[in-house]
């Protein structure tokens, strides 16, 4: 996930600040500045919505995601990873109700 670049009139982290505050979500500034000059681990949804309606935009808007296919991992001998012997024949077995005694 990429945080893109802020548009419109803001121009520092530092005026975002109370922005946010308005819209319950209270960080500092070197908080806020982190948030919107790097690619954050974590963004909860408040702080997303405060960021799109602060800034009239949608949280497609903000956030650059690619997909990509994981493909098939392989083992040390190279050779493509098997499911156990059997498991294909293992079904759960049925619960029984009994009565209370």
């Amino acid at each position: 996930m990429t945080i893109g670049p802020l548009h419109g009139p803001i121009i520092t982290a530092t005026e975002l600040v109370p922005l946010l505050r308005e819209r319950g979500v209270d960080l500092s500034a070197s908080q806020v500045h982190r948030l919107v000059s790097g690619t954050p681990e974590r963004l909860s949804l408040q702080v997303m919505s405060a960021l799109c309606d602060i800034l009239t935009c949608t949280p497609a808007d903000l956030v650059a995601t690619t997909a990509e296919n994981a493909g098939v991992r392989k083992t040390a001998t190279g050779d493509l990873p098997t499911a156990p012997a059997g498991v294909d024949k293992l079904r759960p077995r049925p619960a029984r109700i009994l009565p209370d005694t």
